[in-house]
């Protein structure tokens, strides 16, 4: 059986919204070993909704909505479900007290629109939503389920795991599991990574995935069972074949961040970290600040425009006319100096936007070691993550 999800919002279509909703359905249909095919994204047009749930009812078993359930003339998800399944729209009474019970109980008056929610497909099953004032509800067609679902996140998930994981489990017979691990990895390119992984990417459970970030590329491993027992085996044993193949690149997996990785080592070595910052914008400062709260590890960030702007670090005059390692090593061992900290970390830029060139640098009192990274053409809003990502890998190479 495959599921596909529609999400519908004309502020989603237009990226006005991030569709959070579709990412936590996804997570959650995999607690109940439901494979998820498709996601599609439609505006508030009741034609074309219909048109698209006509299409996932084609391919797809299982067709979970989100939107489209409010009280307003574009919540048009209950007619276009009807249009695509050939049912009358119905008025269900019990939905109408539920919708009143809800106005009542916090003292407003409801709205001669909010009664539009009580209407649904004829023959569907409805969902009581406690937390809202839009009904969910359920079409069994011959050619398979649609569940639809408010747009309010909090009022989605509620019914979600009170209502439509049951409901599926129960109606599908469901007993399997879907687990997933997240291995994130660094210092190291998604072209490379493939290289070094291509055959498990072609096993068929548990599955191995790509998915490159900004000096990051994360491998998904997902594996099917019946139990989560047998699930979380399979997906060791894959995840023990990754880290051996792929070794310190990775640094952490699910949850767990380069910062954390960084601020983990440094308490286990002893060592303290300092930094400053003109290309990242603040990134590597705010990262580390966070992720080292209740630590005594990390001593502070200087965040500035540019070299001649770090006054605090006493650099000589001309430094930004020296060459840019030179400068980099200069400011991370001042940084280090002035915070007291046995590591300094800088991160400095020169070029123009066209021409941007990264140089980073990691002062230990022992030695300074520096790194150049071309961010010419890169998007200006992918320049912090690749510069803090490779920076503090850096450090926590420097650490291993």
């Amino acid at each position: 059986m495959r599921a596909e999800i529609v999400s519908i919002g004309t502020e989603l279509l237009l990226g006005e919204i991030v569709d959070t909703n579709a990412a936590y359905l996804a997570r959650q249909l995999t607690t109940i070993g439901l494979d998820l095919h498709y996601k599609t994204t439609v505006g508030d047009n009741e034609g074309r909704i219909a048109a698209v749930l006509e299409e996932a009812l084609e391919r797809s078993g299982v067709v979970i909505t989100t939107g489209g359930l409010g009280p307003t003339v574009d919540d048009v998800t209950r007619e276009a479900v009807a249009a695509a399944t050939r049912r009358p729209l119905e008025l269900r009474e019990e939905l109408v007290a539920e919708i009143e019970a809800f106005f009542r109980r916090r003292g407003m008056q409801m709205t001669e629109n909010n009664l539009r929610q009580a209407r649904l497909p004829q023959g569907a099953i409805a969902i009581s939503n406690p937390v809202g004032t839009a009904p969910a509800f359920i079409v069994e067609d011959p050619r398979g389920i649609i569940i639809s679902l408010p747009g309010v996140p909090s009022e989605m998930r509620y019914l979600v795991e009170h209502a439509v994981l049951p409901y599926l489990r129960r109606k599908l017979g469901l007993k399997g599991v879907i687990k997933v691990r997240n291995l994130h990895t660094a210092g190291i390119g998604e072209s490379q990574v493939d290289a070094l992984v291509a055959d498990l990417e072609r096993a068929a459970n548990p599955t191995v995935g790509l998915a490159a970030h900004p000096a990051q590329t994360d491998v998904r491993v997902a594996a099917k069972a019946e139990t989560e027992e047998e699930a979380a085996r399979l997906v060791a044993e894959m995840e023990a074949e990754v880290r051996r193949r792929l070794g310190d690149h990775v640094y952490g997996a699910d949850q767990e961040t380069l910062e954390g990785a960084v601020v983990q080592l440094l308490e286990q070595r002893g060592c303290t970290l300092a930094v400053a910052e003109t290309v990242s914008g603040g990134a590597i400062t705010s990262r580390l600040t966070a992720a080292a709260r209740g630590h005594d590890v990390f001593r502070g960030g200087m965040v500035a425009p540019g070299e001649d702007d770090l006054v605090g670090l006493g650099l000589p005059a001309g430094a930004e006319g020296l060459p840019p390692e030179q400068a980099a090593a200069l400011v991370a061992r001042r940084v280090r100096e002035v915070q007291g900290a046995d590591m300094g970390l800088a991160a400095i830029a020169r070029g123009t936007a066209a021409s941007l060139v990264a140089y980073i640098a990691l002062d230990t009192g022992a030695g300074t070691v520096a790194h150049a990274r071309d961010m010419a053409g890169r998007a200006a809003d992918l320049v912090q993550p690749w510069v803090a990502n490779t920076a503090l890998d850096a450090v926590r190479r420097a650490l291993l």
